[in-house]
Parts: C-alpha cells; sequence; structure tokens
C-alpha cells in the first residue's frame, strides 16, 4: 500500500501536564485527516521489540518466545468490578440498590497492577445525526454500525471484533448530533493488526444488502433499550416539538420503522447510506488518535501507510443554521413518566460558545444556579421540602453543545408537595438570576473555578487508554491543537461582560419547561410519534411571565456562596520525601488490628500525584437483622447523607469526594481525592454520623424518596433479572415489595429508638491508599476512635450472608413478569453455580472461568446478535456472588419470547465442545495471551488500584495480587483443561451442572408458555418455601 506524505507536523503543539509523561505529535496527511500520535513510554516499559520498532506488524503467529519474554516484563495483579446490581441507564433518580448482593461481573477489562498498558485507537469523524436525511432519520447511526460489518480487505463481518477478542482487546463507537467516534483498544503488540483492520472502515467498507437487512434489528432491538427510559423520553420530546425545519426536529436514535418506512418509500437505504459516507467519510473532517508504545516515527508510519488511502477532502467544520428559536416562547409541557419520579426541567437557549472556552462562563453560571451550598437555590427549595435533587449546566451531549446552539438545562428531582408547587419554583429560580445580576459577575467565584480546572489538568488521573483516545479525537473537533487536553479545564479569562451577556439570555420568554410525572393528567394530552410518550402542551400565563421576569423581591435566604474552605494548598508528594516503610511494597498492609479496627495502608510509590482513596466499611449492630432494621437503617443513611449534603457538595466542587452506600448492616464511607483536606472532611462527616438525629420534615421527604425508589426498582428487565437470580441465590434478602408494605408503617418515634442501638457497637475495615504516610493513616484511625468510643461488635453479631448450594444436576426456573406493563424486552438468564472460592486453592478454576469466557463472548455474540439478531444485549461473564464461582449467559430481546431465547442460548451453549475442540493451538494461545494482558494490564489510575485493594479487603480474600497468581496459573493450563471445566459444569449430563434460568416476559409475550415445559425443570414458584428446603454454602465473606 502507498504510503501518504504528511503536510504537517509538530511534536510541540499539544500543551499537557508537568505530570504527563507521554509524547505527542500532530500530523495532517495529504488527504486532509489530522492524527493525534500519543507514544506512551508505560507500554513499553523496556522499550518495544526490535521487530516493532523497525515498523513490523505481529502476525498472528506470533512466536511463542516472544511472547514470553513480553510475560516475563509485565508483572502482576487483578481487575476486579464490583457490581452493585443497579439502575444505571440514566439520571432520572439517584442509582437504584435493587439487590443488596456483593456481586463481582466478568473478569473486568482494567485495573491490574503491572509494568504495562494496552494500546488504542479512534477514529472521530465530524459527522453525525445532524446530517441525516429527513426522510431517512437514524441514517447517520446506521451507517455507524454497517462499518463494523466488513471490508473489501477482511471481508467477515466479525473480522475485526474476532481480532480484538483473540489479542485482549475490546471496541465500541457511538453517534453524535455532529460528530460519529469509533475507538478500540488491544494488547500492545497487535496494534498494528488491530490499526490495520480498523482504517479499512475508513477505506472500502462493504456495507453488503444481506447485512443490513440484519444490522437493522440490531439497530431496532438498541431503541427498544431506551423506549421505556424517562430521560430519552423527554429528549425525543424536545426534538418533537422544535420548531419545523430546525435540525433538532428529527429522530436521532433511528429503528425499524424509520429506516424500513423509508425502503417502503422507496428511497434505496443502501445508496443513501453510501452517499453518506462518500459526502462526508474523507480526510478533511476525520480525526484520529493513535496510543502506542512504539516511537511516535513508527507510529506516524503506520498511519501514513494505513490511512493514506482515506479519501481526500477539505480541512472543513460542517455548520449548521438555525433561523429562530428552537421551541415556541410560554409553553410549558408535561410528560407521562414510566417511572414514578417528579421532574422539573428548565432549559434556555444561548448561542454556541465554543469559540468561548478560555472563558467558560457558562460554568460559572452553573455553578452558582447548581450550587448546593448555604444561600443557593437547592438549600431553600429543599428547605421548603419541594426538591430532593438539583443540577444545572449545559449537557455533555452533542445536541446541547452544538454548532447551533448551547443548551444550558436545570433538572430538579421534585417531591409530592413540589410537583405542586412548580410555578413557586421557577419563581425562586428567576429570585436568583435577578440577585446574580445584582451583585455583578464576581472574579473571585472564577479564580476558584480556575485554580480547581488548573489542579485538575495538573494532576489528571489517567483513564483507560481507549476512553482517552476517543476524548482525544473528539477534543481535536472542538478545540485547537494545542489545547486538545488542556481545553476540558481551562478558565484562562475573565470577561465579566460575556457572563452579564449570557445572563441576559436567562429569561422567561427564552425559558422550556418540561414536567416529567407519572401522575399525568390531561383531557388534552398527544402522542411523541416515535416513543409513544403521552405529553401535554400549556400555555404559561401572561401575569406569571411578567412576574417572573421581574420578581418584586428576593428571599433574604438567597445569596452567593462562600469561599471554598477544601480547595487545596499543599500538593507536596509524600513518596519523594519518605525513605520509610519497604520502597517496593506492591500492596496494603495491615497497620492495625484490633477488636474495634482492622486498618490497611499502602504509600503510593506508582502515580506519584497529591491525591488518596480512604475508604471504610462500618458494621452497625443489628443494622439488618429483619426486614423492619434493614429499613431503619436505610432510613439513617440517607437522613444522614441529607444532613452532610452541604459538607460533602462543597468538597466535591474542591474535587474531594465522599461516598455513603450500604451493604447489608455496613456502612460503606469513601472520602477520596486530593488528599491536603481529606482528614479535615473525613472529622466533620464523623462528627456528623455520631451525633445526628434526624427531624420529622427531613423523615418525612427520605421516606417519601424511598418510597419512589422501591417502586421504582425492577423497571428494567436486565436489572429485574439479576435482582432474581439474586433472591434466589442469597439466604437473606428482603424483598422490594415486602420492605415496601413495612416502610409505610415506620415513622420517626421508629428510627429515633432505633439508632442508639445501631451506634451502640460497631466494628471499622478501612484502606488508606495514596498520598498519606503511615502516620497520617494512623491518624485517621484516631479520628474514628474519637467519634465513636463504643464497643467493639463481636464477629458473631455481624451479618453473613450464605449463598445456596445449588444441588447436583439442578435444573431450575424462576419465571416473572415485566414489571412495567408497557416494556416489550424480555430477558433470559441461564445462570450455572460451578464451586465456591475457598482462596488459593480456586485459583486454578478462576482462570479456567476466565479463559473460557475469553473463548467464547465473541462467538455468542457473532452468532446470537450479528447473526440472529435475537436482540442488541447477547453477553456471558463469570460471575463471583459472596465468593461463589458462577458463569451467566444473557440476551435480552424485544421481538422473542424467554422460551425461544433460552433454546437459542442452549443450543449455542451445546455447541461448545465442537467450537473448542476445533481450536488450533495458535488460536488457543492468542486467546491465553489476550488474558495474560488483561490479567496483567497496568492500573490506569490510583482509583482504580484501590479499587482493585478495597474489593480484595470487602471480600475477605485478602490475595492483593490475584491477578499475578492467576496469571501464573494461567500458564500451565491446556485447551484440555477447558474442554473439561465446560463438560463438567455446563454440559447437562454431568452431575455437576447446575443451573437456573431466570425468564422476565415482556408485555407483547405470554407466560401461559411456560407451561407447557420440559418436565425436567424444576420451576420456582415460591422462592421462601424453595429455600427454606435448600443448602447453604458456609459464609466466607
Amino acid at each position: 500500500m502507498a504510503s501518504s506524505a504528511c503536510t504537517f507536523s509538530s511534536d510541540d503543539i499539544v500543551i499537557k501536564s508537568p505530570n504527563d509523561s507521554r509524547l505527542y505529535r500532530l500530523i495532517e496527511l495529504e488527504n486532509g485527516l489530522q492524527a493525534l500520535l500519543v507514544h506512551d513510554p508505560e507500554i513499553y516499559p523496556d522499550g518495544p521489540p526490535k521487530s516493532l520498532e523497525n515498523g513490523h506488524e505481529v502476525d498472528e503467529d506470533l512466536d511463542e518466545e516472544e511472547e514470553e519474554e513480553d510475560e516475563e516484563d509485565e508483572e502482576d495483579d487483578e481487575e476486579d468490578d464490583e457490581e452493585e446490581e443497579e439502575d444505571d441507564d440514566d439520571d432520572e433518580e439517584e442509582e437504584e440498590e435493587e439487590a443488596e448482593g456483593r456481586e463481582v461481573k466478568g473478569k473486568g477489562k482494567k485495573g491490574a497492577s503491572s509494568q504495562t498498558k494496552k494500546a488504542a485507537a479512534a477514529m472521530c469523524v465530524g459527522m453525525g445525526s445532524f446530517s441525516d436525511p429527513f426522510e431517512a432519520q437514524g441514517l447517520a447511526h446506521f451507517l455507524e454500525h454497517m462499518l463494523f460489518m466488513g471490508s473489501t480487505e477482511f471481508p467477515d463481518e466479525n473480522e475485526y471484533d474476532s481480532y480484538l477478542s483473540k489479542h485482549g482487546g475490546s471496541s465500541n463507537a457511538y453517534t453524535e448530533s455532529e460528530h460519529t467516534c469509533y475507538h478500540f483498544e488491544v494488547k500492545r503488540e497487535f496494534l498494528k493488526g488491530a490499526l490495520r483492520r480498523f482504517s479499512q472502515f475508513f477505506v472500502s467498507p462493504l456495507v453488503k444488502s444481506e447485512a443490513m437487512e440484519r444490522e437493522v434489528l440490531a439497530v431496532d432491538s438498541e431503541f427498544n433499550q431506551v423506549q421505556q427510559n424517562d430521560a430519552c423520553r423527554l429528549q425525543q420530546l424536545q426534538c418533537h416539538t422544535a420548531a419545523p425545519g430546525h435540525p433538532l426536529k428529527r429522530f436521532f436514535w433511528g429503528n425499524k420503522k424509520s429506516l424500513v418506512d423509508a425502503m417502503e418509500k422507496g428511497i434505496n437505504l443502501r445508496e443513501q447510506i453510501l452517499k453518506l459516507y462518500r459526502d462526508y467519510y474523507h480526510g478533511g473532517i476525520m480525526k484520529l488518535v493513535v496510543i502506542g508504545g512504539e516511537s511516535l516515527d513508527v507510529l506516524e508510519s503506520w498511519v501514513k501507510e494505513l490511512f493514506g488511502n482515506v479519501k481526500k477532502g477539505p480541512q472543513i467544520k460542517l455548520a449548521f443554521k438555525a433561523e429562530g428559536p428552537i421551541w415556541k416562547s410560554g409553553k410549558l409541557y408535561r410528560l407521562q413518566a414510566v417511572k414514578d419520579v417528579h421532574i422539573l426541567d428548565l432549559t434556555w437557549t444561548l448561542p454556541c460558545l465554543h469559540q468561548d472556552y478560555l472563558k467558560k462562563p457558562e460554568d460559572y453560571l452553573a455553578h452558582l444556579l447548581g450550587h448546593e451550598g448555604r444561600g443557593s437555590l437547592h438549600s431553600i427549595l429543599k428547605s421548603r421540602g419541594w426538591v430532593t435533587s438539583l443540577s444545572a449546566g449545559v449537557g455533555d451531549e452533542g445536541m446541547h453543545r452544538s454548532s447551533i446552539a448551547y443548551i444550558f438545562g436545570m433538572s430538579m428531582h421534585l417531591t409530592d408537595s413540589g410537583l405542586e408547587k412548580i410555578f413557586d419554583i421557577i419563581g425562586f429560580v428567576y429570585q436568583y438570576l435577578k440577585l446574580l445580576r445584582q451583585v455583578a459577575p464576581q472574579e473571585w467565584i472564577f479564580r476558584e473555578l480556575q485554580g480547581i480546572g488548573n489542579m485538575e489538568f495538573r494532576f489528571a488521573e489517567e483513564q483507560p487508554q481507549d476512553d482517552y483516545a476517543a476524548e482525544l479525537a473528539e477534543n481535536l473537533h472542538i478545540y485547537p491543537a494545542e489545547h486538545v487536553i488542556y481545553g476540558d479545564y481551562v478558565h484562562k479569562i475573565w470577561d465579566e461582560e460575556m457572563v452579564k451577556y449570557l445572563l441576559g439570555f436567562f429569561t422567561p420568554e427564552n425559558m422550556r419547561i418540561d414536567v416529567i410525572s407519572k401522575s399525568f393528567m390531561s383531557q388534552d394530552s398527544q402522542n411523541e410519534p416515535w416513543f409513544g410518550s403521552r405529553y401535554a402542551e400549556e400555555d404559561i400565563s401572561p401575569s406569571l411571565m411578567e412576574l417572573w421576569r421581574d420578581p418584586p423581591e428576593i428571599d433574604f435566604l438567597l445569596h452567593l456562596p462562600s469561599k471554598n474552605e477544601f480547595i487545596p494548598c499543599d500538593f507536596s508528594v509524600r513518596a519523594y520525601s519518605t525513605c520509610n516503610g519497604p520502597v517496593n511494597e506492591l500492596t496494603p498492609r495491615c497497620i492495625l488490628d484490633e477488636p474495634l479496627m482492622k486498618f490497611w495502608y499502602k504509600l503510593d510509590r506508582t502515580f506519584k500525584l497529591p491525591r488518596a482513596n480512604t475508604y471504610f466499611r462500618i458494621n452497625l449492630k443489628g443494622g439488618y437483622d429483619n426486614v423492619k432494621s434493614c429499613l431503619l437503617t436505610e432510613l439513617f443513611i440517607h437522613l444522614l447523607k441529607d444532613e452532610m449534603n452541604e459538607i460533602i457538595y462543597q468538597a466535591s466542587v474542591a474535587k474531594l469526594e465522599t461516598s455513603v452506600s450500604l451493604f447489608s448492616d455496613k456502612l460503606e464511607l469513601k472520602v477520596y481525592g486530593f488528599n491536603d483536606k481529606l482528614p479535615v472532611l473525613l472529622s466533620k462527616v464523623l462528627a456528623v454520623a455520631k451525633s445526628f438525629l434526624p427531624t420529622d420534615d427531613r423523615f418525612e421527604v427520605i421516606k417519601e424518596d424511598m418510597k419512589r425508589t422501591l417502586r421504582n426498582t425492577n423497571m428494567k428487565p436486565l436489572s429485574h433479572s439479576s435482582y432474581l437470580r439474586l433472591q434466589v441465590l442469597c439466604k437473606s434478602f428482603y424483598d422490594v415489595d415486602e420492605k415496601l408494605c413495612f416502610l409505610n408503617d415506620l415513622y420517626l418515634a421508629d428510627l429515633e429508638a432505633f439508632i442508639p442501638e445501631l451506634r451502640s457497637q460497631l466494628y471499622f475495615e478501612g484502606l488508606c491508599h495514596g498520598n498519606l504516610l503511615e502516620e497520617e493513616a494512623i491518624s485517621i484511625s484516631h479520628i474514628f476512635k474519637t467519634n465513636f468510643s463504643v464497643p467493639p461488635l463481636p464477629i458473631e453479631m455481624r451479618h453473613q450472608e450464605h449463598i445456596i448450594d445449588l444441588p447436583s444436576g439442578a435444573n431450575l426456573v424462576r419465571d416473572v413478569s415485566v414489571k412495567n406493563k408497557l416494556e416489550k424486552n424480555s430477558v433470559v438468564e441461564l445462570y450455572f453455580q460451578i464451586e465456591q472460592d475457598i482462596g488459593m486453592e480456586s485459583i486454578k478454576l478462576k482462570a479456567l472461568l476466565d479463559l473460557f469466557d475469553e473463548i467464547v463472548e465473541e462467538p455468542l455474540f457473532n452468532q446470537l446478535r450479528t447473526k440472529e439478531q435475537l436482540g442488541y444485549v447477547v453477553e456471558c461473564s463469570p460471575r463471583v456472588t459472596y465468593r461463589v464461582f458462577g458463569y451467566c449467559f444473557i440476551v435480552q430481546s424485544s421481538e422473542y419470547s424467554p422460551i425461544y431465547l433460552q433454546g437459542r442460548v442452549e443450543n449455542f451453549i451445546n455447541g461448545l465442545e465442537e467450537l473448542l475442540d476445533g481450536l488450533d493451538e495458535d488460536s488457543f494461545e492468542n486467546y491465553k495471551s489476550g488474558l495474560l494482558a488483561k490479567l496483567l494490564e497496568k492500573d490506569p489510575s490510583l482509583t482504580y488500584e484501590s479499587n482493585r485493594f478495597w474489593n480484595q479487603i470487602v471480600d475477605k480474600r485478602y490475595i492483593f495480587d490475584l491477578s499475578k497468581k492467576e496469571a501464573e496459573e494461567l500458564s500451565g493450563i491446556h485447551k484440555i483443561d477447558v474442554i473439561n471445566c465446560y463438560k463438567m459444569y455446563l454440559q447437562q449430563s454431568s452431575p455437576k451442572c447446575r443451573r437456573l434460568a431466570v425468564r422476565v416476559w415482556g408485555c407483547n409475550t405470554d407466560m401461559k408458555d411456560a407451561e407447557t415445559q420440559n418436565k425436567s425443570l424444576q420451576i420456582i414458584k415460591d422462592v421462601t418455601t424453595f429455600k427454606m428446603s435448600s443448602k447453604f454454602y458456609p459464609s466466607i465473606c
């Protein structure tokens, strides 16, 4: 392939943090493509192999000796991603704590301590959904899907995914309003091979008709994932009600109807896709980022060789024009919610501010309008019992930050009484805006934001490589090249007039009001055509508009925030100033082991940033003994968070974060971020926790919010299936409906009587990790002792979870209908119980399961998603539930019943022996090598390393170098071991095959089909009765 020449190259254009050891080179090829090349010295700490430095590509049959040398360079450890079964698809409400189980899902793709990292790349094309033709909506998104479906050089549809899967990699893509981004990561020595396949997306995609027919269904399944999502419904309503002809008046997702309808109207969809590709997929609007361990010269030679054939095009930025406002003035839209929520969203349209990124005036206003300290809007509205949360600012989504306009939003979660006071709430918003106009913009506030931004930039924690590549590629479209990193952080120019100018847009005439609520009442409702949402449009009275335009008074409780006491001053790094402790200490050590507390400590000598992570779990006496105590403990924790909110918020602005959660009888407190003021914050938090007693008004608000959360639990079928599985597996599991029933009859007096007992005996276990000396960690333990001088809670009084030990040959089924009666998606979750994880002796079994997963994951996706198009979610992964190994297959579908889905999954599982037998030795070794890369991947940041250590502490395993030990076990595993593992635990003829199928039935399926079942199935009709007659594993964590 002919190599392209560069028309521009610079090694010193990008401004980077003084702590960033990576090298950056910006080049532009003759075809107009701009590429940012990133040499990361930590990918090959001892330098890349000579063959790679000479520009050669590692072949599929990489010499085994070379691989073994690489492996010797790679050290240790494990990755562990804790899955709190929760609803995480939107920010409509706080994450739901749907299941009380502690469960680790999958191998975890990130977070193992070692000397090496993966390589990565991203391509961001400056064209997105705004370029959809009106007659074929969702086309840009469909095009994104089709580029994965083979190219002239690599015609197999799954060649790219298969290559990445074999070499420890993964990929993704997303379509925004004005750009489309594709990114991947891969084991370091396979970067060129991955780039070779990736580059063909942008040179010669096949866009085969037969693949299009199948991939339309994938786009449709993706849409069906979000059809019952309130945040997505609101976004589409805002698009639907935009002015005719406005670029926002579109259906960005695309689905089967929008794309098939286009074909039925005589539009040749393949021609339209190819036209979109020909018009916009050219070098002039493409930004490429490549992160590798090779030298910049080698990376440049690869980019010129592989991307030189991208079509030539001029350096342009697509511009979209819109005459007039986006929405009608003086309107309120009421949208019927899927979940039990009351949300008030206010939006104001601002001019595009891309050029003003050095001033960031919108951030100044977001900081004040979204503040939660004393004198803030949040504070006054919360004190009246009207709101439970408030956020403000310009969203990160493309439609909120487009070249047409910036959309500034305020989103408030309301109480029942707040729903009745919407116009009063808006009145307070305009009082605060009037205050901001009266007191004039304050330079000291800007300087605080400037200092925090510079601090974050200077001491930024690294992200996973593919995320970083995607972020840089996107930023090349937004900022000048020198600010591709710094642009997100910089607050360089204080412009008081610019802030005043922006404030001028915050008027009632320029405001859109959306109210999202389950209690939707309207005689005059309409249907949004794509999501089918019910909504009503109302006029705001002229008298209200007049009142908001110039409020007669400003409530005396409203004022600007005070100076932030948590902004750090000391950025010294302890690792540079101390010789105490073992220099090469790789894992935490126990520095305190007493009846009341156990503390683990590790000084960070790897990342050398002024950051620390301090994590604690506090066992509370009787916190999980029964449903009542469980609920009272939850009420206490929620009220405690509510009480501490102003302190916690102010610290979070200064990038010192606090997290408070509950796991059975354990309060989990995490305080993390810049370490200078960490002890100050921890002291304040613990002082509140020690003496706090709730008030009646806050009790009622929090109780109402808890009820709402319980009613919203399990609205998503995927969350529901995980919840149902854990309900079967866990001995102590309080059902949401049972909790809701009990909660109704709990009152403040119950909680007041309960709290002294809850705090009367405690047990603490903690981890202090990062930029803290050992004496500082000991001082932190003293803060706990000072605040809680109580007797220790003995081990036998701490809650211990037991997991069911399924009987030999178990073949269980649990059938449940979706909670939301309009939810079309069904789920089958097929869980195989393996063995209990008993520590060192179980490491080989963990390695076998992880390797099995490495081999099976891509073929499963290719068969059931790409070829059979069962649904958008097709996945498998190992599970560790309270230290019991399992393996899960999950499919979600809006088209097929759970029984059909289960049949297809079983058919795939039955064919695995042939697939495993047919693996040639080179392929098997590639999978092993790919898993090894994941196990020995360097933690991207201190946070990843802390989380990995913390997971070992929480699980009471304490094998801090688990991944290193698993890698050692992996080296001795052969193909026959994987086959035997599969036969023993997943083949139904084996007595050790123990299965639980959880089936969630969508609204368009009939659960009566389950009655004509295979007679060997045991149907669980009553979980409590079933568990009463079951055996359980001994508790080890």
